[in-house]
């Protein structure tokens, strides 16, 4: 199972000897991308973030996310394990990765929290917040995202839609521009049949078409899975992208609704 962290990401992270890769057979953390979606209108999803990462070779887009309110943006686990808050960014009102619109509101990550219980090694507990130096400011192309309350779960065959700058195709190259996708929720049983009953807990949510060919992939972990107008899940893992009878596993939020609203007053 890999965690769908950016290629360059996650390239980085292990010549840095950084413990990215949870199991051989898991997907590691990669910054998933959409395959098979379409691209988005500027301000069509005013909630997401870019989360961005210095390095020796510039910065990079690692992960997606979600806009908490004006201190705190949502994203998963594995996105902020082995990273330093001072080499993070936070970049809200991104559209086109290559262009400086005018939208765009940047800041320096505080402090990067990840859940207490978060595992490397399963992704379970695959949540975290980032605390921003700077505070947003809430605009048309800024927004907060909509959370679901404590355990209000979502249901099987419920249409959903994710976001990200992730690749297109499994191994393909990534977008500058915002791309979407809309795909299905799995039931627990039939997603932890194809992936595995250990591997998918209670507090994952699994999406995707039984003929593959629409997903989220590298590039695009931690990025919103909204239902109903809701951020029902944070882009976790899968086995490859957009394969047939292989749904992606996301972070059910729901889950950890009374955990954010403790750690991000």
């Amino acid at each position: 199972m890999i965690a769908r962290l950016s290629f360059l990401a996650l390239a980085l992270s292990m010549a840095a000897g950084l413990p990215h890769m949870p199991r051989i057979e898991r997907k590691v953390p990669m910054l998933p991308r959409i395959v098979g979606g379409v691209e988005a209108t500027p301000g069509q999803f005013p909630y997401i973030i870019s989360m961005q990462v210095e390095s020796g070779f510039g910065r990079y887009h690692s992960c997606g996310g979600s806009i908490y309110n004006e201190n705190y943006v949502i994203t998963a686990g594995h996105c902020v394990h082995g990273q330093n808050a001072h080499k993070v960014f936070v970049i809200a009102g991104e559209h086109d990765l290559s262009v400086v619109s005018g939208d765009e509101q940047e800041s320096q990550a505080l402090d990067l929290i990840p859940h207490e219980d978060y595992s490397s090694a399963t992704l379970y507990n695959d949540i975290a917040l980032i605390s921003l130096q700077t505070p947003l400011v809430m605009n048309s192309f800024v927004q907060p995202v909509v959370l679901p309350a404590q355990m209000e779960l979502t249901s099987p065959g419920t249409m959903c839609t994710t976001s990200g700058w992730g690749t297109t195709s499994e191994g393909g190259s990534s977008p500058d521009i915002l791309r979407t996708v809309d795909l299905p929720v799995v039931d627990d049983t039939t997603c932890r049949e194809i992936n595995g009953v250990d591997e998918v807990a209670d507090s994952m949510i699994c999406a995707g078409f039984p003929e593959g060919g629409k997903d989220t992939c590298q590039g695009d972990s931690g990025g919103p899975f909204v239902c109903e107008g809701k951020l029902h899940g944070l882009v976790s893992w899968g086995y490859g992208c957009a394969r047939p009878d292989t749904p992606g596993v996301y972070t059910e939020v729901a889950y950890f609704r009374d955990w954010l609203d403790a750690n991000a007053p």
